[in-house]
C-alpha cells in the first residue's frame, strides 16, 4: 500500500477544524455530484457514486446534503455549475510522481493555482503522460488492526467477496479489490460484521520509493498545498514513509 494512502488514513483520524471541515464538505459534495451528472444518481449502479457518497459519509455529510448532490447532478434540483474533469501530473521532491484530480468551472484559474502550488514548494508540473502510467485504478477498503478479525479470517473474508488482495499498512489492513468489485467486497465485509474505517475507489501506486528527513517533510508539504486548492479532489503519490514519522509531520 502506498505511502500516501496511510498519510490519508492518518488525516482522516486527525480532528479538523470547522473552516477546514467546511471545505472538505464542499470538495466532497462536488464529487457526488459530478458522479451523478457523469454516471446516473443510483448508488448501486455507478460505481464512482458509490465511492464518492461513502467518503462524504465518512467524513459525517449529512445524508440531506448528499442527496442534494445527486439531484443536483441527475438535474431533479436544476443544472447546478457545470464542472470540468481535469488531472495534472508531476513530481514532488525526490522524484516522487503526484496524480492530482481536479474538478473544476474555470480551467485556467486551476491550472495557475496548481502550478503555483508546485513551484513554491519545489516540485515540478509535468505534461500529460508523466507520471499516470505508474498508477492503477483500485478500489481500497481499509481495516483498522484494533477491531479487526484476525488477519486469516479477513482475508479469507475478503477473498471470498472478490478481493485482490489483503495489505499490511501498519496499524490497518488494506483490501485491494477490482473497481467493479468494490462495492461488492464491502457489502461481504459489512455483512460478515467488520468494521470498515474507509471504502473508496483510488490510484494505488504500481511501486514505492522510501522518503526520509527533510525530503519527506518537503514532499508532505507540497501535498498539503495541493490538496488545500478548493478546486484539487485528490492527491495520489507513490512515497513510503513509516506511519509514526508522518504521523509526527
Amino acid at each position: 500500500m502506498s505511502g500516501h494512502s496511510k498519510w490519508a488514513t492518518i488525516k482522516r483520524k486527525k480532528e479538523a477544524t470547522d473552516a477546514k471541515r467546511s471545505n472538505m464538505y464542499a470538495k466532497l459534495l462536488r464529487a457526488v455530484e459530478v458522479a451523478a451528472r457523469e454516471g446516473g444518481g443510483s448508488v448501486e449502479g455507478n460505481m464512482t457514486l458509490a465511492s464518492a457518497v461513502e467518503k462524504a459519509k465518512a467524513f459525517s455529510v449529512p445524508n440531506d446534503n448528499i442527496e442534494r448532490a445527486i439531484k443536483r447532478g441527475t438535474g431533479e434540483l436544476g443544472d447546478g455549475a457545470k464542472y470540468e474533469e481535469i488531472v495534472y501530473e508531476g513530481y514532488a521532491p525526490g522524484g516522487i510522481a503526484l496524480l492530482i484530480e481536479a474538478l473544476t468551472d474555470n480551467r485556467n484559474r486551476t491550472a495557475q493555482e496548481v502550478r503555483h502550488a508546485f513551484t513554491r514548494n519545489g516540485g515540478s508540473l509535468g505534461e500529460t503522460g508523466t507520471v499516470a502510467w505508474q498508477f492503477t485504478r483500485k478500489g481500497v477498503i481499509v481495516v483498522e488492526k484494533a477491531v479487526a478479525p484476525d488477519e486469516e479470517r479477513l482475508l479469507e473474508l475478503a477473498l471470498e467477496g472478490g478481493a485482490e488482495d489483503l495489505t499490511d499498512s501498519e496499524s490497518s489492513w488494506d483490501i485491494v479489490t477490482a473497481p467493479q468489485d468494490f462495492r461488492a467486497v464491502q457489502s461481504a465485509l459489512e455483512s460478515a460484521g467488520v468494521s470498515i474505517f474507509s471504502a473508496e475507489i483510488s490510484m494505488l501506486p504500481q511501486s514505492t520509493i522510501p522518503v526520509a528527513g527533510s525530503e519527506a517533510t518537503a514532499v508532505l508539504r507540497l501535498i498539503d498545498a495541493l490538496e488545500e486548492l478548493d478546486d484539487v479532489q485528490n492527491v495520489y503519490a507513490n512515497f513510503d514513509i513509516p506511519e509514526e514519522v508522518m504521523a509526527s509531520l
